[in-house]
């Protein structure tokens, strides 16, 4: 019984492993060729693997792009900025989890750029790994929203509606990229401004 499970634990390691290959392989192809289409041959390649271990892991090429972008926002921050928007107050979760969202942006902005400029040419091009994290974002502006009108802290006349629509563009990528890289602010300016924004436009 020791043995089996000692042998279960070795090949779920080889398969993680594996799985952190391919993933760290469409990372660096990525980084090193943001112009060109992700190719599956070639990460298979990069990764040491066979393609048709790609489709093994991950099933298909949109379940490879989907637990790619999981894991690119994970690494970047994603549970802290979650955390950080949970606060009990809504006025610093609000400007808690935009600190977060630049962060987490910031840690990966060349992939990302790359991954949003793909999928704007073409949506398929990465899996519809793009829509996937603008579904969560458009979910979680409509959290911190509801969470302002909840605790009275949305200005007069601001619905909840428009208070999701301005911090969907707060919180966006080129948002995000606008200060960052266009205006070569460093990260906490950035979060900085967009929080100033997003409180005088929707607090009382």
């Amino acid at each position: 019984m020791a043995t089996r499970k000692y042998d279960q634990r070795l090949r779920a390691e080889a398969s993680e492993e594996t799985r952190r290959r391919i993933l760290d392989a469409v990372y660096a192809f990525l980084s090193e060729a943001p112009a060109e289409p992700v190719a599956l041959d070639k990460v298979a390649r990069l990764a040491g693997v066979a393609r048709s271990t790609v489709y093994l892991v991950f099933g298909s090429r949109g379940g490879l792009f989907a637990a790619f972008a999981e894991d690119l926002l994970e690494r970047g921050g994603f549970t802290e900025m979650l955390a950080a928007t949970a606060h009990p107050n809504a006025r610093e979760g609000l400007r808690g989890g935009l600190l977060g969202v630049v962060k987490m942006f910031a840690a990966h902005r060349d992939v990302l750029r790359a991954l949003y400029s793909m999928a704007m040419l073409n949506a398929d091009a990465v899996g519809g790994a793009v829509q996937r994290i603008e579904q969560g974002r458009a979910a979680g502006c409509r959290y911190r929203a509801l969470r302002l009108a909840d605790q009275g802290l949305l200005r007069a006349g601001v619905t909840v509606d428009e208070a999701a629509d301005l911090l969907w563009v707060l919180t966006s990528f080129d948002g995000f990229d606008l200060l960052y890289t266009g205006r070569s602010l460093p990260l906490e300016q950035v979060a900085e401004r967009l929080a100033d924004a997003a409180e005088r436009s929707l607090c009382r």
